[in-house]
């Protein structure tokens, strides 16, 4: 199935003791899919993967694939994993297990560079022959990678067809790596959708955002490709206040996108695994009258 639209990252459920809650999982994700999401991608850093243990992951890959198809959307799985023999095990499995596609993230805790990091991104693309994204996230990875980088590896892997990115700022890069991919590979915008307008306008054909405010994400897309642009901004406007205040780090971000998801009756429990973000009360304070903001207009529980 192609992938474009709006797919978020499936996030983490869990219960108030921090097990993972399967059956909450199952009905946030449906009500995601139904809701207005294209896609769904398992894995992503705003899903806690760096929090689950192996049992979970396995039982998520699965659990996923089977919502995505059973909603006849495409499933994206993350292949995380540092160590080049392992992520090649991975991608097998994930390939397996039915998946549209595989996002990798390349390795970066020990920051490895040119030829070894490019030697692992390609050992990841050979093992399978699913469609492959590469997920650039210099931010939070500390990686960097120019996109004469990314285009050499897609033309030598044929099977890397999408990217994510999300440095910043993201314009020129993606107009750039559109450019020496000659339309042999797409673009997803990600870094919470900041910049999901102008990305759009360059040419991406997607966006990979949180999983809380997909409805959100959803009209601001719809609006983009029919070309109002000004309805497109107004929402805009209003997302983009919201995440200005709850993205002020990886972990702030996480928690409040399932505060969204809690109070949207998604999901029961907002808990997230530890360490984490906690917030104090005039970050609850700000949140709630941007919350009411975007609630309103899009018919939210209140």
């Amino acid at each position: 199935m192609k992938i474009k639209g709006i797919c978020p990252i499936a996030p983490a459920v869990f219960d108030d003791r921090g097990a993972f809650d399967y059956a909450g999982y199952r009905t946030c994700c449906t009500a995601m899919l139904q809701g207005g999401a294209h896609a769904l991608a398992l894995f992503g850093i705003a899903g806690e993967y760096y929090k689950l243990d192996r049992e979970e992951e396995e039982t998520l890959i699965d659990l996923t694939v089977e919502l995505c198809h059973a909603n006849s959307a495409p499933a994206v799985i993350s292949n995380t994993r540092h160590s080049t023999e392992v992520a090649v095990k991975w991608a097998k499995r994930i390939e397996s297990a039915g998946a549209d596609c595989m996002m990798v993230l390349p390795p970066f805790f020990l920051k490895p560079g040119g030829a070894e990091l490019t030697a692992h991104i390609e050992a990841v693309c050979r093992a399978v022959n699913i469609p492959v994204m590469l997920q650039y996230a210099p931010e939070q990875t500390g990686v960097g990678i120019p996109p004469e980088t990314l285009a050499a590896i897609g033309k030598r892997n044929p099977n890397l067809r999408y990217y994510k990115i999300e440095c910043k700022p993201p314009g020129a890069y993606i107009a750039r790596l559109l450019e020496l991919l000659e339309g042999n590979g797409e673009i997803f915008v990600g870094n919470a959708g900041f910049q999901m307008i102008e990305g759009m306008m360059r040419g991406a054909v997607g966006v990979m955002p949180g999983p809380s405010m997909f409805d959100v994400y959803r009209k601001i897309y719809d609006d983009v490709q029919c070309g109002d642009l000004d309805a497109a901004l107004a929402v805009h406007e209003k997302l983009n206040a919201m995440l200005n205040h709850i993205r002020q780090d990886v972990e702030m971000i996480i928690c409040y996108e399932k505060k969204i998801l809690k109070r949207r009756g998604l999901i029961a429990s907002d808990y997230c695994r530890r360490p984490g973000h906690r917030a104090d009360t005039l970050n609850e304070t700000l949140f709630d009258l941007h919350y009411r903001k975007l609630g309103e207009s899009f018919g939210w529980k209140l």
